[in-house]
């Protein structure tokens, strides 16, 4: 089952497969790309994925492995370097 704490380590690589940084879209993308075999077969979470996405990646920033947008739409979803090496291997 796709849950957000298994979302986390998308994100990770998403971002790291673009140095870091990347906007929401581009993640959403990557994932979609990536994993959509598993989100089709996820049942009810093909329908709120990409909401459940936005969640798991505020999770990694009260973690410190992203860095903090403060609330604004404007800025990309970033890795914050020193916290994220090595957390999901």
């Amino acid at each position: 089952m796709i849950t957000l704490e298994a979302m986390k380590p998308w994100i990770i690589e998403a971002l790291e497969a673009t140095d870091g940084k990347a906007w929401p879209k581009d993640v959403a993308r990557y994932i979609w790309e990536k994993y959509r075999k598993d989100l089709e077969n996820s049942g009810d979470v093909l329908y709120t994925w990409q909401y459940d996405l936005r969640w798991a990646a505020q999770k990694l920033r009260l973690e410190g492995i992203m860095k903090a947008v403060d609330g604004k739409r404007n800025k990309p979803w970033e890795l914050s370097c020193s916290k994220y090496e090595g957390s999901f291997e």
